[in-house]
C-alpha cells in the first residue's frame, strides 16, 4: 500500500520560470505574449478593447444574444457580457470572471480647443488615478469618437501610425524650476496644465486679407475637418482619449518583461479572452466572462459594475436557457473572479509594502482577499471556504499563485468590481497579475504571470 505524501508544513511560492519549464511551455508563453503585446498597442482605449474581445468571439462562434449556446452582449460599446452554456443547469451557479477595460487617461475637455504664446494647445481633464508629472514631456496619441449631429459616428486616431505627428505635454525646464521643485508633487504639477500641444503653423488668410481671429486654433480646425470632417462643435459630442503613442514593447535584455500603457487592468481583459477562446466547448459550469467600463472612477454610470447591465443579461439568459429558474438561485450557487491587477513588490520602493504579504513578478497571479483601505473600508473579504476551494483548484492544476495584499496598512488602498458581485451573494475574490508602475503610462509586467493567469482563468471557468 503507497503511503500518502507528507503535506509540507511550511508555505512557499513557486517562481513560474521554475515551473514551466518545457519547449511546449515556454513556447505557448512566447506565443501568448507576442498577442498579448499585439493586443495591448491597438487596445488603448475601452470601446477599442471591447470592438476586439467581440470580434475575436464572433470569429471564434459566439452570436450577439441568447438564441444560442455561446451568447455576446456589448452594452454602448464600452462593456462586454460573454457566455458559454454549461452541462448543469443555471441553478447550480455559473463560473463567472470579472474585468474592467477602462485605464487612467488624459480625456479632452468639452472646450477644449485654443492658442497661446504662438502654440496650438486643448484642455483637458485627466480619468483615474494618475500621477500628473509622469504623462509630461513623453509622445502621446489621440483616441476617440465624436458623434455629428446627423448620429455619424467618427472614430479618431492620431499618432500610432510610422507617419503620424504625436502630441505632448510640455514640461519645465530645470533652469527656471527652482520654485516647482520646493513644492509638493501634489502642488507642484496642476491638472490644469496638462494641455495637450495640438500645433503651431497658422492657418492662411481669408481671400479678403483678413486674418482668422485664433489662426493657430483655426489650422488645427482645419486639420481635423480636413481628416475626420469634424467642427468645432462635433467635440460637444465626443471621447476624445489622450494616450501615451507608440506600441507595447518586450522589456529587459531578455525580453521576459512586457511594458505598455493600460496594462490594468487589459492584462486580466487579454488573460480571461484567451482562456474563454480556448475553453472546453462543453464545460460543467456556464461560463461568463463581463467586461467593464469605468472601474477607474468607482464603477459608475450605465456602463459601470454598479449598473443593472449584468442582472439585466442574466435575466435574459435565464428567460431564454432556463425560464423556471430563480435568478437569486443563480447567484446565490456562483463562483466569482474579480480579474484584476495587483501592485507588486517594487526593487526600489520596498519600504511602502510589508514584504511578508506582498506580491512577486513571476510568481504567478495573486490572491487578494481584501482590498480597501486602511481599515479594510470599502473592502470584499473573500470567505475564507472560498479560498480554500480556489487553492485546492489551482494545486490540482499546478497553477502558481500568491497570496498578498496592497501595500502597508496605513500607507494607502485600493478598490475593484469585487464587492459590486459581491452584493449578489456569491463567492468572489481578487485574482490577477502583479504588476510595477501601475497606473503609469508605460506599466511592467512578468510574461510568465500572463501565461499562468490565463491558464488560472481557464482552470477556473472549467471547474
Amino acid at each position: 500500500m503507497t503511503k500518502a505524501k507528507k503535506p509540507e508544513l511550511n508555505y512557499e511560492p513557486k517562481n513560474c520560470w521554475d515551473v514551466y519549464t518545457s519547449k511546449k511551455d515556454l513556447a505557448a508563453m512566447d506565443d501568448l505574449a507576442a498577442r498579448y503585446i499585439d493586443f495591448l498597442s491597438q487596445c488603448k482605449t475601452e470601446r477599442e478593447t471591447v470592438d476586439f474581445i467581440q470580434e475575436k468571439l464572433l470569429a471564434a462562434g459566439f452570436a450577439e444574444g441568447y438564441a444560442k449556446d455561446r451568447a455576446v452582449r456589448v452594452m454602448r460599446g464600452k462593456t462586454v457580457f460573454l457566455a458559454r452554456r454549461g452541462k448543469r443547469p443555471l441553478s447550480e451557479g455559473v463560473r463567472l470572471v470579472g474585468a474592467h477595460v477602462d485605464t487612467p487617461r488624459l480625456d479632452l475637455k468639452q472646450h477644449p480647443l485654443y492658442e497661446d504664446c504662438a502654440v496650438g494647445l486643448a484642455k483637458t481633464h485627466y480619468y483615474g488615478g494618475i500621477r500628473k508629472h509622469q504623462w509630461l514631456a513623453r509622445p502621446l496619441a489621440l483616441h476617440g469618437v465624436a458623434v455629428k449631429a446627423d448620429g455619424t459616428t467618427v472614430r479618431v486616431n492620431i499618432g500610432e501610425a510610422p507617419t503620424d505627428p504625436v502630441l505632448t505635454v510640455l514640461d519645465l525646464l530645470p533652469h527656471l524650476a527652482q520654485g516647482q521643485m520646493e513644492k509638493t508633487v501634489t502642488k507642484a504639477f496642476e491638472a490644469e496644465k496638462l494641455n495637450i500641444v495640438l500645433g503651431h503653423a497658422p492657418a492662411k488668410s481669408k481671400k479678403d486679407g483678413e486674418k482668422p481671429k485664433d489662426p493657430i486654433k483655426q489650422r488645427v480646425l482645419e486639420l481635423l475637418h480636413e481628416k475626420y470632417g469634424l467642427i468645432e462643435e462635433d467635440l460637444f459630442s465626443a471621447e476624445m482619449q489622450v494616450v501615451p503613442a507608440g506600441p507595447a514593447r518586450s522589456v529587459g535584455l531578455d525580453g521576459s518583461l512586457i511594458g505598455g500603457y493600460g496594462q490594468d487592468d487589459r492584462i486580466c481583459s487579454f488573460a480571461t479572452m484567451e482562456a474563454f477562446l480556448t475553453s472546453t466547448e462543453q464545460p460543467e459550469h456556464t461560463q461568463i466572462a463581463l467586461y467593464w467600463d469605468k472601474e477607474e472612477i468607482g464603477s459608475e454610470g450605465a456602463t459601470g459594475a454598479k449598473s443593472l447591465f449584468f442582472e439585466y443579461c442574466m435575466e435574459d439568459l435565464l428567460r431564454e436557457w432556463e425560464p423556471k429558474t430563480r435568478l437569486s438561485e443563480v447567484f446565490l450557487n456562483t463562483k466569482a473572479v474579480s480579474a484584476d491587477v495587483h501592485g507588486a513588490l517594487d526593487p526600489d520602493y520596498q519600504d511602502v509594502h510589508e514584504k511578508l504579504n506582498s506580491s512577486v513578478l513571476g510568481y504567478g497571479p495573486v490572491f487578494c482577499k481584501f482590498t480597501g483601505h486602511r481599515g479594510k473600508v470599502g473592502a470584499n473579504d473573500a470567505h475564507p471556504e472560498y479560498v480554500g476551494w480556489l487553492r485546492g483548484l489551482l494545486n490540482a492544476a499546478g497553477v502558481p499563485w500568491q497570496m498578498a495584499e496592497l501595500g502597508k496598512v496605513d500607507v494607502g488602498g485600493g478598490g475593484t468590481v469585487a464587492k459590486f458581485l459581491a452584493v449578489y451573494g456569491m463567492d468572489v475574490i481578487d485574482f490577477g497579475p502583479g504588476v510595477l508602475s501601475m497606473h503609469s503610462p508605460f506599466e511592467v509586467s512578468s510574461k510568465m504571470d500572463v501565461y499562468a493567469a490565463m491558464l488560472a482563468y481557464k482552470a477556473f471557468l472549467e471547474s
